[in-house]
Formats: C-alpha cells, structure tokens, sequence
C-alpha cells in the first residue's frame, strides 16, 4: 500500500468543531513566515540559520570520523522511567503512569519509526503525551511524516489515549492529521482524563518558542483551581507563568537535551530561554515539578553524542 499524501490525508478528516478556530492565529503567523517575518516568541537561532549551522556541524563530524556514529546512536531510544511525588495528589491518581514522548522530527532518521514501533507496545500506560514537533523541516510537505506517525500512534497503549500539542517546527495542518489518527491535539485548551471525582486535568498549550501562539489563561479556562494540573508545552520558557498559573507539573521538549553533549561540558547549544538545568531532565519551580525530555529524534542533523533519545515514563505518586 502507498503512503497516503497529505492532501488525501487530510481529505479524510471530520475536523473537531473547535479545531480550526483555535489554529486560525497559528495560521496567521505561518503565512507572514512564509512572506520572510520569522518568529513570534523567543525566537530559534537554529532555524534561522539552520542552513550553515547544518553544513558547519556535518562537516566537521565527517572531518573527525564521527558521523556514522552519530546517525546510529540517533537509532537508539532509551527508555527512561521517573517517579514523581506531589503532596496535592489525589489519592485516585496514585500510580497513574504517563508516556511522554516528544521531538520526533519523525522524516529527518530513518531508521526510529521502527526502533520505537518495536519498544512501544511494551509500555502500557495511563495516559501517553506528545510535546510537538513531528516534522524535520519547518517547511515543504508532510507527506513522509503522516505514515511514520500513524505507526508510532497505532503502536502506543494507553488506557485514556494520546494526548498532543504543536512545536515550532509543526505546521497547522499537522494538528488535523494527527487528530485524524486518534490524537486529541490540544491548541490552548484543556481536558480532564481518568477518575470523574479529582480528574487529571491536562493542558495544552500552542508553541510558546517560535511562534508565540501560548495562551495560557485561556487553556485554563473552566480547569478548576484545587484540581492537579498537568502543562504540555513545547519548550521549558513557559516555566514562571506555569508556576504563577497553579501548574503542578510541567512536561516540554524542544531542547533535545543538547543531542550532543559533551563531557564536563554539557549541550553545545541550548535553544530555550530557560535556567539552563531546566531545559533537560528533572527541574523543580517553586513547587512545580517539570521534566524536559530530550525527545526521540533529531534536528540539524540525525546524530547523538552523549545525550541518546529516549522516551520517559512518568509515574505520579501522593507524596
């Protein structure tokens, strides 16, 4: 069977009645970038300028013998497992695991469509979240990302589904065909999942990073304030207003962790307006828990050094 274009792809999709008005600001931005006016938010070096950044990194990877390494490291996803304790807990939400998995960059390794294909079946969860970023590129088609997505999603197990948000190398119309696949794509909104008495109340916020399209106030809307929250955003920067907001844990991506960290050294580049502790692992913001994954695929170039995918398993647990 051939991979579905994504013109048919989207020919197929009954949009949720509240989905297109929530992207129509996303959809304004995106046609002034295509017109030269980049970046809304913080703004992306990287993107930018990912043109010579892209050939600098490359070159001197094959200079020094390290490329081919480095495109298989990227193959390899870890599985990382975290425990996480909240004295606001609810007793019903005891245990309630989620699979969080993030930066995809799904059409830029081949190779990681599989490798996760084949792990996740064996990770049953509660509830999976994805951080955004499905794509390689920031612009052209989509038609390779679709069908290495349908895989991954169709291989996830989670008992109260999949829940998704936008990054900044997303277009607009990735939302449909994600949420024609079975994801619950939030645009600066929200969603109660598991127990109808003290829910888990997650939100979803739109990029915050590149194309400044967050709302926070709004996807707080009618979320009750004693209930625990859970933020999905695409980068850690959100992590002042999340905390002011009541959040109780924060999960983002973006970063990739650095994808190429150095002994002693740490990420070579950053890319989050965030302490820098805060844009891979665990962190902690008067009182909110966070965790910044460094996601399961690459950008720039398909290579890891020091800093492997990898997809987290978060327990909750009544501290």
């Amino acid at each position: 069977m051939q991979p579905q274009s994504t013109r048919e792809l989207l020919a197929e999709v009954t949009v949720r009645r509240d989905l297109e008005p929530r992207l129509a600001r996303r959809r304004a931005i995106e046609a002034q970038h295509h017109r030269g006016l980049n970046a809304h938010g913080h703004g992306d070096f990287a993107l930018q300028h990912e043109r010579i950044l892209r050939w600098l990194l490359k070159t001197g990877l094959r200079l020094t013998g390290l490329y081919e390494r480095g495109l298989a490291n990227a193959r390899r996803p870890v599985v990382r497992h975290l425990r996480l304790e909240f004295p606001r807990l609810p007793a019903r939400l005891h245990g309630f695991q989620i699979l969080h998995l993030s930066d995809f960059h799904i059409d830029g390794t081949d190779g990681l469509t599989e490798a996760l294909a084949e792990q996740l079946p064996f990770l049953p969860v509660d509830l999976c979240v994805l951080t955004g970023d499905y794509r390689y590129e920031i612009r052209g088609t989509c038609d390779q990302v679709y069908p290495r997505m349908r895989r991954i999603v169709n291989s996830i197990r989670a008992r109260h589904g999949v829940v998704g948000i936008l990054g900044n190398h997303d277009c607009s119309e990735i939302a449909i065909g994600l949420e024609n696949m079975g994801v619950r794509m939030l645009i600066n909104e929200s969603l109660a999942i598991g127990p109808a008495v003290n829910p888990l109340w997650v939100i979803g916020v739109d990029d915050p990073h590149y194309f400044g399209c967050d709302n926070l106030p709004e996807a707080l809307r009618g979320v009750p304030g004693e209930e625990f929250k859970l933020l999905l955003a695409h980068s850690p920067e959100m992590f002042r207003e999340a905390s002011a907001a009541g959040i109780d844990l924060y999960l983002s991506g973006h970063t990739h962790g650095g994808q190429i960290r150095l002994p002693g050294i740490g990420p070579l580049i950053q890319l989050a307006d965030c302490p820098r502790h805060y844009a891979y692992g665990s962190w902690r913001h008067d009182g909110m828990e966070g965790y910044t994954t460094a996601g399961a695929g690459c950008s720039l170039l398909p290579v890891r050094f020091g800093c492997p995918p990898e997809v987290v398993v978060i327990e909750l647990a009544k501290a």
